[in-house]
């Protein structure tokens, strides 16, 4: 659920509302992740033709929503994941405090978030998620798309299996970014007939 645009408080809880009455009836979420809106680069909030649209959420809004989230949605939707790609690294591990019980994944050449103007990255090392989990007194576990448990990793990093993204220094200089991407030609959609010209 995206929130911090145009939304109301009561808004925001008619939709968690909502997400608990379908989770009842289908039982098919198998986490809640709320997103809050990057404006940056968004085009609503760059046009302005949206009466009242915020610029994201406030630091107070989003562990309020998470908090919330788990409140409401805890029994029912039991993951709660915080997005470290719009929140920050250290938003995102205080979440931890407030409900989450998941940090997402490494996102190698993540873009959605990046083309909305989001700075935190387009890659998280498996070590560098493991340590956050730990500074916050928590125990990291790898897990599958379904969160069946792969690999409960263990409290001390001497534990820690040997990831190949974690030798990785530069994600751009590997993965590319998608700043190079929107500026490579090579990759810009010409319509039959047209050439662009840059």
């Amino acid at each position: 659920m995206m929130f911090g645009h145009v939304e109301s408080v009561e808004d925001r809880m008619r939709h968690l509302d909502l997400l608990r009455h379908v989770q009842r009836e289908t039982g098919g979420f198998t986490e809640f992740v709320p997103l809050s809106f990057v404006h940056e680069e968004a085009p609503l909030f760059a046009t302005s033709d949206v009466p009242g649209v915020r610029p994201g959420p406030t630091g107070d809004d989003v562990l309020r929503l998470y908090s919330t989230a788990r409140l409401m949605l805890g029994r029912d939707i039991p993951n709660l994941q915080a997005s470290w790609v719009k929140e920050g690294l250290r938003t995102s591990q205080h979440l931890l405090s407030c409900g989450v019980n998941d940090l997402g994944g490494t996102l190698m050449n993540e873009s959605i978030s990046t083309a909305a103007g989001a700075r935190h990255g387009q890659l998280m090392t498996p070590a560098t998620l493991r340590r956050v989990i730990r500074d916050a007194g928590r125990a990291p576990v790898e897990r599958d798309t379904v969160y069946g448990v792969i690999r409960e990793v263990g409290d001390t990093s001497d534990q820690d299996p040997t990831e190949p993204l974690d030798a990785i220094q530069d994600p751009d200089e590997v993965f590319g970014s998608y700043e190079a991407l929107t500026r490579d030609g090579r990759f810009h959609y010409e319509p039959r007939g047209l050439r662009v010209v840059s």
